[in-house]
């Protein structure tokens, strides 16, 4: 079997780009493990729930298990467990999709969607105080950066 060694790059830009990954990376962390902590302290609350309540509040009508799967990104077991607790709590009700039996639509109760507009306002002054050091400009132009980089990256995996 002809094992080749990947050739390392002699671009120094090319090392400065690992060490720009390896910052976001930690960067990404360290806030990922703070919003846990606020949502556990101040809410008894979880990050996934929290997701979750985000994604049905952005949708008025609802979603099926399945869409909303998709639009976290996470498996149907990953979701219904979270679905089935905020069910027990009150924060969401199952509906019945008509002409599905099978099929039943997931969405934010009033009682959720209060309480996941006190969640989002809480969720926005942390991540405001984590940020607080980018003036409104340089969190555009960064968050501007971010987007043409992940739109470069969906277009290399078509």
């Amino acid at each position: 079997m002809n094992k080749t060694r990947p050739q390392t790059d002699t671009d120094p830009a090319s090392k400065e780009r690992l060490r720009l990954w390896l910052r976001f990376l930690k960067a990404s962390r360290a806030i990922e493990a703070q919003l846990r902590e606020n949502l556990r302290v101040e809410f008894a609350s979880t990050l996934p729930r929290f997701d979750l309540m985000a994604a049905l509040s952005r949708y008025e009508d609802g979603l099926k298990m399945s869409q909303l799967s998709g639009v976290l990104k996470v498996s149907n077991g990953n979701v219904t467990g979270i679905v089935d607790r905020l069910a027990e709590d009150g924060m969401i009700v199952r509906v019945p999709v008509p002409g599905d039996r099978r099929a039943t639509l997931v969405r934010l109760t009033t009682r959720g969607h209060e309480e996941f507009a006190i969640q989002a306002a809480a969720h926005e002054t942390w991540i405001n105080d984590m940020l607080v050091d980018f003036s409104g400009q340089e969190a555009r132009d960064i968050a501007g950066r971010l987007e043409q980089l992940d739109t470069s990256l969906q277009e290399k995996t078509k």
